[in-house]
């Protein structure tokens, strides 16, 4: 292997640095050096590279700089193992707290992908409650579905979606047509299937409706199985694009309307300030963010 084709480990230091922190004030330090070395030390190794590894303005990265982050913290992990030295060494563990819906329709079919990239890593994953935010443990992570704004966590946006009325191919053939689910007409005389998580006051609002949110009709606290009593024949549910794929994919559920709306509720990676200084923390939180849909 030829040397002059590895950058100089100071470059290459100092960009995982950066990429965990999102700030080059934070790496400078964290490594002892000064914010010009850092971004002398970055324009090096991108001139090395031939490549540009962050979009600048708020050092996010690029597709580029992503997959070359993988390689790069790879390579430091396993220069940290000594042989002989430290066989007793425990790996890392990493706790994440997600919600239960997300973890079933977007994170669980991509674990192995995760275990691939980062083998060394035990993770462990545990429920927590949508807009409560409560989780039955410390978490190192949360997934967290709200409002956002979070003022007792450091957080970054990882999914926005748009949601739109649904409901079963039974259930059309039996009350359906329906013109769009716009009017107070339908939306009064149809059977609603409600959730805290998505409430049917935003669609009201979408649509011009001066309607309050409804108090009667089956209701559920996990946005899976609203889908499931939808597609099972319950009522016409708001059912969100991505989140919801697999219903729509299946045939399970129908859209009723042409105009989604972009929900105000997200979901969100959080973590209390420094934790992503930990590498296997900021493994998975871009890891995850680079593979949601």
């Amino acid at each position: 292997m030829a040397a002059s084709r590895i950058p100089p480990i100071q470059c290459l230091l100092t960009f995982e640095a950066v990429a965990r922190l999102r700030s080059a004030s934070r790496a400078a330090e964290q490594l002892c050096v000064t914010v010009s070395a850092v971004s002398h030390r970055l324009r090096q190794l991108e001139s090395h590279l031939g490549i540009r590894l962050f979009t600048r303005a708020d050092f996010s990265l690029t597709a580029e700089g992503a997959t070359y982050l993988q390689h790069v913290r790879t390579a430091l992990v396993a220069l940290q193992q000594v042989p002989g030295a430290r066989g007793g060494e425990q790996p890392p563990r990493l706790r994440v707290a997600v919600t239960p819906s997300f973890c079933r329709q977007f994170l669980m079919p991509r674990l192995e992908l995760f275990r691939r990239d980062w083998p060394d890593i035990e993770l462990t994953l545990q429920v927590s409650i949508p807009l409560r935010d409560v989780t039955a443990e410390e978490a190192d992570l949360e997934i967290r579905y709200g409002l956002g704004g979070y003022t007792d966590r450091e957080h970054r946006l990882l999914l926005r979606d748009a949601v739109v009325p649904a409901c079963s191919p039974g259930f059309l053939d039996e009350f359906g047509p329906f013109d769009g689910f716009a009017s107070a007409a339908e939306c009064s005389a149809t059977a609603l299937v409600r959730s805290p998580l998505e409430p049917w006051a935003n669609w009201f609002a979408h649509c011009g409706l001066a309607l309050a949110e409804p108090v009667r009709g089956a209701q559920f606290n996990d946005l899976g199985l609203a889908y499931d009593a939808a597609a099972s024949g319950f009522g016409v549910a708001l059912v969100r694009h991505k989140l919801g794929a697999a219903w729509f994919d299946g045939g399970r559920l129908l859209p009723l309307s042409p105009r989604p709306l972009v929900s105000p509720l997200a979901h969100y990676i959080c973590w209390r300030p420094g934790a992503l200084e930990r590498w296997e923390c900021a493994a998975f939180a871009d890891w995850l963010q680079a593979v949601l849909p």
